[in-house]
């Protein structure tokens, strides 16, 4: 038993180093979100009491392993109140020789997606961005963007997965990683 943890606490310290390596030249920006600032409200969904136009921000990456056989990008919640956070959006089987995502690509039907590149349902049932709806009152929960550099060219997940199993997925193939956080929050109604 000694030798098993041995071994899985040394593969756990390579992960972290692979990713430690890349963490300094691999980088996702946004023209439309600051690092730590507040989401604009354009990108608000346009359900579940929220008003927004529900669409994607645009995104831009630079710096990744040459190791990297495609990209797959998820943003997430992890204070919505559910227990286990919110799947905003998920993007799966981005080609290699991309390097930005247009504003509102996160529509439905995948259309402003590079080719062979595909979205996972999130949870609000779709596959398609789902924007900001912190409940009103709550304080500004955080939005991770995380675009992950992957050792294989395409991720074989079925095609009514849900995020966990995506998320799986894309874990299991990372090889480096790059995100920034923002901020959105909805005031109590007077």
């Amino acid at each position: 038993m000694k030798t098993i943890a041995c071994i899985c606490a040394s593969l756990s310290l390579l992960t972290s180093s692979l990713f430690a390596v890349h963490a300094d030249e691999f980088t996702l920006s946004s023209p439309d979100i600051s690092p730590n600032a507040t989401i604009p409200a354009r990108f608000e969904a346009n359900t579940f009491g929220c008003h927004g136009d529900n669409q994607s921000p645009e995104l831009r990456w630079s710096g990744a392993p040459s190791a990297t056989q495609s990209y797959a990008l998820t943003v997430y919640d992890p204070d919505a109140p559910t227990g286990s956070g919110w799947w905003h959006w998920m993007v799966i089987n981005i080609p290699a020789t991309t390097t930005h995502l247009p504003a509102n690509a996160g529509a439905l039907g995948d259309k402003g997606l590079p080719p062979g590149a595909s979205q996972v349902r999130i949870d609000y049932g779709v596959k398609a961005w789902g924007g900001t709806c912190p409940p009103v009152g709550d304080k500004p929960h955080r939005y991770i963007f995380t675009l992950y550099a992957l050792k294989t060219a395409k991720l074989e997940v079925p095609a009514e997965a849900t995020a966990a199993v995506g998320g799986f997925m894309i874990n299991a193939n990372a090889i480096a990683k790059a995100s920034f956080t923002g901020y959105y929050g909805r005031a109590a109604q007077q």
